[in-house]
């Protein structure tokens, strides 16, 4: 389950005292390296909205070399260069159904087809005759479980948004192709998360699964599919979950990141092989004390995004020799669909690269010594002091970051410790921007500390796993030790303590309720009240099965054992709850049992339910409302901020 508090804690609104970063999205390298292009969003001017451009800079020193945009009120996704330099992009309309597959090149930008539903996933095919996207037709909702779910009315199941590739060629004829003439190739009924084309061009290798697609990607199998007739080949059904499938430069073999993971977005794992032809995976990290992020090949080889505790690196992986560290900071890195992006030749990779103290930059160079080429942020301050904390519990190292107000302080400060979703995510390095919840905290003078405990990434898979069958039980105590290691090197108030999560986050504030009155303020977002009604009341309860081992039909008390609401009266701690209304991770009906057993108890609850809104809050009066309602709370609780 995800963690919206991530990017809540980010999330910048207006009336900021301090300047908005600049933003880079869909960072993408040309097939040189030479290049790069990313969609590039200045602050807004007051109360109009600032407008998105495509902005294609030099990689040697970051200049601009051109500029490109369609409409005023355009958003740009999925860019991608072809061999012969053309750049891709998807562009749409807010509130329309209706994306454009456009391409730019010398002669300028034409529109290739007008695709009835939402795209995303471009890729050139090896001779750039032609374009393959991921589309969904006349799609009910946006993709992606943490988005607003469709309205459940009419038959139950009956329909399925449906993402599939399709191909389009970029010959002049093919300029301003009608909506009629998108026809998805891939089998109907499989939804496709991901894929690649194979290096002869005549066919892809992709993670697909049946049914519903928000539902359905943790029993996903890895396939071939054959670009001309559609047919699919199974390539092979692992027990565990995959992400960034990639075929080696000769064909022979495929690549991919193979875990347990809770959350599509967020994931981790080992690095695993299989040929090309099927067979038996091989795991090539097996026993590392790493996750492996992200993984891409390229024709120099594989190049791999590990974490490790707080580090994250860049790597070259030879299948023999393992993994060589080229690069590696305390840091976040995003680009396009991966974590950095490479020449074909994978010598150049850039990322967009920010901490809890640097707002945002393009990084690009040598894969072992990326230079900063961007500078438009260079002027913002950073809000928070970040200091990278490290203890031990039962055998295990946990990792996590403890951030503190600026400038003079006195006497010790209360703490709210933000309990990150999955569980099998991690909190990692990302620049904290006026107006979001921790910038929001520290200015009303509290320490923020976010605890990496054992089930989260960054550890290796044996730490990954360690909570499977516990979930509250020793990540908690992770996370009690943590905030003493804490306490042993800053000047905290253990008296005033507050707890705050998201989804796995929510559900451990709720059931942190019932273990410990360590805490004297709560603040539960989406949480889990009750295993097993959950179960058969959201819409992604695949990703139970590899957690518990079997249903909640098959085996209730696994799910019982862990449910808050059925050791709600040791609950005392006054809590406050929100939620979205369409979430389908976590249905609203969780929150309200939790609030409503609370308020049985004669404990201070409070509880709002977001209109329109799914597992992670995107409307921005929204967003602002939870932040004044948060800081409000705890305030109330503990002190701080009067």
């Amino acid at each position: 389950m995800r963690t919206f508090l991530k990017a809540l804690a980010l999330l910048g609104v207006s009336g900021a005292a301090t300047a908005a970063p600049v933003t880079y999205g869909s960072l993408i390298l040309n097939l040189s390296g030479k290049e790069l292009a990313a969609v590039e969003k200045p602050p807004a001017a007051g109360n109009s909205p600032a407008g998105e451009v495509i902005v294609v800079r030099a990689v040697s020193d970051g200049r601009v070399l051109r500029r490109l945009t369609t409409c005023a009120s355009c958003r740009y996704t999925a860019l991608a260069w072809g061999p012969d330099d053309a750049l891709a992009f998807l562009a749409r309309e807010p509130g329309k159904n209706e994306t454009t597959l456009n391409v730019a090149q010398a002669a300028g930008v034409r529109t290739i087809a007008t695709i009835p539903g939402i795209a995303s996933t471009l890729r050139f095919s090896p001779t750039g005759e032609c374009i393959a996207a991921l589309v969904t037709l006349n799609a009910a909702k946006e993709t992606g479980a943490t988005q607003a779910g469709a309205r459940l009315i009419g038959e139950i199941g009956s329909h399925d948004d449906q993402q599939r590739i399709a191909v389009f060629p970029l010959s002049p004829s093919s300029a301003g192709s009608s909506s009629s003439q998108v026809s998805p190739i891939s089998p109907e009924g499989r939804f496709i998360y991901e894929y690649v084309w194979t290096p002869d061009g005549r066919g892809f290798v992709a993670t697909s699964a049946a049914g519903n697609g928000d539902e359905n990607w943790w029993v996903a199998t890895l396939d071939a599919i054959d670009a001309a007739t559609g047919a699919r080949r199974e390539i092979v059904a692992p027990t565990l979950q995959m992400r960034f499938p990639k075929i080696s430069p000769d064909g022979s073999t495929v690549a991919f990141v193979g875990g347990l993971d809770s959350d599509y977005d967020d994931t981790g794992g080992d690095l695993w092989t299989v040929p090309y032809a099927g067979g038996v995976p091989t795991n090539r990290t097996q026993g590392m004390h790493y996750t492996v992020r992200a993984l891409d090949w390229t024709k120099g080889g594989l190049r791999t995004i590990t974490i490790a505790g707080g580090d994250t690196s860049i790597g070259a992986f030879d299948l023999t020799g393992g993994n060589k560290v080229a690069w590696t900071r305390q840091a976040g890195l995003a680009a396009s669909d991966n974590y950095v992006t490479y020449s074909a030749d994978g010598k150049i990779a850039a990322t967009v690269l920010q901490d809890f103290e640097h707002a945002p930059a393009i990084y690009a160079g040598p894969i072992h010594a990326l230079n900063k080429v961007t500078h438009d942020n260079d002027g913002i301050a950073p809000l928070v002091k970040a200091r990278s904390v490290t203890w031990t519990n039962e055998g295990f190292t946990m990792q996590g970051w403890l951030l503190m107000p600026r400038g003079e302080t006195s006497g010790k400060l209360p703490m709210i410790v933000n309990v990150h979703g999955g569980p099998a995510n991690l909190w990692m390095p990302n620049f904290i921007t006026e107006k979001g919840i921790t910038a929001a905290l520290t200015h009303a003078g509290y320490a923020v500390f976010l605890p990496n405990p054992r089930g989260s990434q960054g550890q290796g898979q044996t730490f990954t796993v360690a909570n499977r069958r516990d979930f509250g039980g020793g990540d908690l105590r992770d996370i009690l030790s943590g905030i003493d290691a804490v306490e042993k090197v800053a000047p905290i108030d253990d008296t005033r303590l507050g707890m705050l999560g998201n989804s796995y986050g929510g559900f451990m504030t709720m059931w942190t309720n019932t273990q410990t009155h360590r805490f004297k303020a709560l603040v539960a977002g989406a949480g889990v009240a009750d295993w097993v009604s959950l179960y058969g009341n959201n819409g992604i309860n695949k990703w139970m099965i590899p957690y518990f081992g079997k249903s909640v039909y098959e085996d209730p008390e696994a799910y019982e054992r862990i449910s808050p609401i059925l050791h709600i009266t040791k609950a005392a701690t006054p809590t406050f709850i929100f939620v979205g209304e369409r979430d389908i991770e976590v249905p609203s009906s969780q929150s309200m049992e939790y609030w409503y057993a609370l308020k049985e108890m004669g404990v201070p609850t409070k509880l709002v339910i977001y209109p329109d809104e799914g597992h992670s809050l995107r409307g921005p009066e929204h967003v602002a409302d939870l932040i004044g309602r948060v800081v409000g709370w705890f305030n109330q609780y503990l002190g701080a901020g009067q």
